[in-house]
């Protein structure tokens, strides 16, 4: 039975409800049934996380899983984007994402917080990609990709997520991302990755496809990138 606080905010989100965006949602999280979709734009949905944070109503809320609809998910992670302390952060995601059930969901939620604890997440970043839950793996893959490719890189990074194999796509398409951000960010670094044919097939070809996309890789560095294309 629902609590008076997840009524309020369920009523709040289908008074922001939109049919055509409902209909692009659905487009694109497949897996996801259309009927379970209110349609809240991304950023009416941060605005009301960003009003609710730290309230009875949020508590209440975070406590109550699992959720009837995508977009209270995706409000769920709005307000753990918003937490201030890392352990209680990192306790509220491990509570989360055995609920998680699609790619944009996973994707949207990324704590402030964690960008201030690099040493300490390491540890979390490793048990997650470690679960064999898809969304929870993509979900350590993609904190790895926000967070340390920058000035907290490592080689040892690359390696790692080189090491996964996997047959889910949204895991495979989140490898494929991290590689190509590394293809943007730490070219040098990353290219004996892509010329030593570290990553499956697919997932090879995606990167490298992602990465000649990006505004950040050289037209040298994309000829050459695409000279790298693995037939198949």
């Amino acid at each position: 039975m629902k609590t008076e606080a997840e009524k309020r905010i369920q009523e709040h989100l289908f008074a922001m409800g939109d049919g055509g965006y409902r209909e692009f949602s659905a487009k694109l999280t497949p897996n996801v049934a259309i009927e379970s979709i209110i349609g809240v734009r991304t950023p009416a949905l941060r605005t009301y996380a960003k009003e609710i944070a730290g309230t009875d109503d949020a508590r209440a809320f975070l406590r109550a899983l699992p959720h009837e609809y995508y977009d209270e998910n995706n409000l769920h992670g709005f307000l753990i984007e918003r937490m201030k302390d890392f352990d209680e952060t990192v306790e509220a995601i491990d509570r989360f994402l055995p609920y998680v059930d699609n790619w944009a969901t996973c994707d949207l939620c990324s704590p402030k917080v964690f960008r201030k604890h690099h040493k300490e997440l390491l540890p979390y970043i490793e048990r997650w990609i470690d679960s064999g839950e898809t969304y929870t793996v993509r979900f350590g893959i993609g904190m790895l990709l926000s967070n340390y490719l920058d000035e907290h890189f490592s080689v040892s990074y690359l390696e790692r997520i080189a090491s996964i194999r996997s047959d889910e796509y949204y895991i495979n398409m989140m490898i494929a991302w991290f590689f190509a951000t590394a293809l943007a960010k730490q070219y040098e670094a990353t290219l004996p990755y892509i010329e030593g044919r570290m990553l499956d097939g697919w997932t090879h070809n995606k990167a490298i496809q992602k990465a000649v996309e990006s505004r950040q890789v050289t037209p040298s560095q994309k000829e050459y990138l695409r000279s790298l294309k693995i037939k198949q």
